[in-house]
């Protein structure tokens, strides 16, 4: 639930993906990919 909401920050450029904490970036960078935006999460 966390992982999405970074993931839509992160979308959204509200949030850096170096922001979001280290402990969801794994799932964020997924959700990321699966959307066809993994470039934000580099």
């Amino acid at each position: 639930m966390m992982a999405m909401f970074f993931a839509q920050r992160v979308i959204l450029s509200k949030t850096k993906f170096g922001e979001v904490p280290a402990s969801l970036q794994g799932g964020v960078k997924e959700i990321l990919v699966d959307s066809g935006v993994g470039f934000l999460a580099e």
